[in-house]
């Protein structure tokens, strides 16, 4: 297990559910892994279980909604690194689903931020260490409610719509350098995001975050040729 050995990776909403189980799946494989997300506690105990498990991280606390951090990490990597190998953009909000004359200005900005804003911004600050990797790599989560959007997923689906447009483009952009932009679609997986949208579900039929990481993998290796696809588990 050593596909990403050496790798410099990072990813977003690594405190819990897809994000921590690709973490931790990415160090296993060798990468380093640079982990973003709000929770410091959260954050030293994954790092306790990748360093126990003879990996390595880097931690970062961040809030994705404070854009101009976004920026302060990517001066702080290059200064660091010079480059990135990976980056996955996995951070992603989902309150209840609720009518769209129910939905406030300010859960409306959340959704936005979060789950298609703060993605614009990574993609902005790391793409100059993206072309500074022999095989830049960039992995975005995304969800059926972008291309299927039924009643009540409002601003989810307008968010993740927008992320699936936005990663395409980039993919376009870069399609003649070492870089390769894809999304993927892991299906129904038990995670919150997935219980506030179904909070009276039955879960033991979903699959665990650990289940769907297989992707990331073959995505985030320097021989895959992908691009500008969304990946749908």
């Amino acid at each position: 297990m050593s596909r990403l050995n050496a790798r410099l990776a990072l990813v977003t909403g690594a405190t819990r559910g897809i994000g921590w189980a690709v973490a931790k799946r990415f160090a296993a494989e060798g990468a380093h892994v640079i982990l973003v997300g709000r929770t410091q506690g959260a954050l030293e105990e994954l790092d306790d279980e990748i360093r126990d498990a003879g990996g390595a991280a880097t931690l970062v606390p961040l809030d994705l909604r404070h854009f101009d951090e976004i920026d302060r990490m990517g001066l702080g990597l290059h200064q660091r690194f010079g480059k990135l190998d990976i980056l996955v953009g996995n951070a992603g909000v989902l309150p209840h689903l609720m009518p769209i004359g129910h939905l406030d200005p300010k859960t409306w900005q959340e959704i936005v931020d979060v789950n298609l804003t703060a993605n614009w911004r990574l993609i902005r600050s790391l793409d100059p260490l993206l072309r500074g990797s022999d095989a830049g790599r960039a992995i975005f989560t995304t969800c059926a409610a972008g291309r299927e959007a039924g009643p009540y997923w409002n601003a989810y689906a307008a968010a993740k719509s927008g992320l699936e447009a936005l990663v395409r483009s980039y993919a376009a952009e870069v399609a003649n350098t070492p870089i390769r932009a894809n999304l993927v679609d892991p299906g129904p997986v038990h995670t919150r995001l997935r219980n506030n949208a179904f909070p009276g579900e039955e879960k033991s039929h979903l699959r665990k975050p650990a289940d769907v990481t297989d992707p990331f993998i073959a995505l985030a290796s320097a021989d895959c040729t992908r691009t500008g696809e969304i990946i749908a588990i």
